[in-house]
């Protein structure tokens, strides 16, 4: 059955108008079929077509469902965006997959991009949500400076990644408490500036490492939700 995105529903039992179309014109659904849809807030509907016209479908819920939590806490991550769009939207659309709550891209001394268009970024968590069968679409801020974004209250832990071998770091894998939420900062591609950690770990971040390897900013980050979620799955 076909999932569609509809955050209005407890208001309007109308697709929005790109679901609508997909609906009609591409997959050429009719009255009297049955659909699927997600309000992205935690619940799953089963419907059946009432109206449908290249513009317009309307549809009549049979049932509701609420998905239970597939991990446990508050899974956010917090990352500067890479110079090439597409990196940042594979991530985007692999977090989303993999399972995490909420995404700040931040604006960090070394950031490759200054401009983030979240547009473009939603519709890619709206598709992996819908592919990956989430009835809940993560949180997307928009663009934060560093300094503001990590001076804000987060009731759990917060961690920072970064490169610098001079300052003793642990491993995330070990460090994460399931029971806690948890929030995750990935520096560019140059790596957060010194000045930056140093206001993090001021603010109560622990610096961590991902693993041995080198990575890159999307890479890294795939990999900070990877270990959040498994802890908290």
């Amino acid at each position: 059955m076909h999932l569609f995105y509809t955050p209005e529903i407890e208001t309007k039992h109308e697709l929005p108008p790109v679901e609508a179309a997909h609906c009609s014109r591409v997959l050429r659904l009719q009255v009297g079929d049955a659909i699927a849809l997600t309000d992205g807030k935690g619940a799953f509907y089963e419907a059946v077509i009432t109206a449908a016209s290249p513009k317009r479908v309307l549809f009549q819920i049979t049932e509701e469902k609420q998905q239970a939590p597939l991990w446990s806490g508050h899974i956010h991550l917090a990352m500067a965006p890479t110079k090439n769009m597409d990196r940042n939207e594979w991530l985007a659309e692999k977090a989303t997959e993999v399972g995490f709550d909420r995404l700040t891209f931040l604006k960090c001394r070394y950031s490759e991009r200054k401009v983030i268009k979240n547009e473009r970024i939603h519709k890619i968590l709206v598709s992996a949500m819908k592919q990956s069968l989430k009835a809940r679409l993560p949180i997307l801020d928009e663009l934060t400076e560093f300094k503001h974004f990590v001076q804000q209250d987060f009731p759990g832990q917060k961690f920072i990644a970064h490169c610098y071998k001079g300052q003793e770091r642990a491993e995330l894998k070990n460090l994460i408490d399931p029971k806690q939420d948890c929030l995750l900062l990935v520096g560019p591609e140059g790596d957060f500036s010194e000045e930056e950690v140093a206001l993090a770990l001021e603010h109560g971040f622990k610096p961590v490492v991902l693993g041995p390897s080198r990575l890159r900013t999307e890479t890294a980050a795939l990999v900070g939700v990877v270990l959040m979620n498994t802890a908290h799955y």
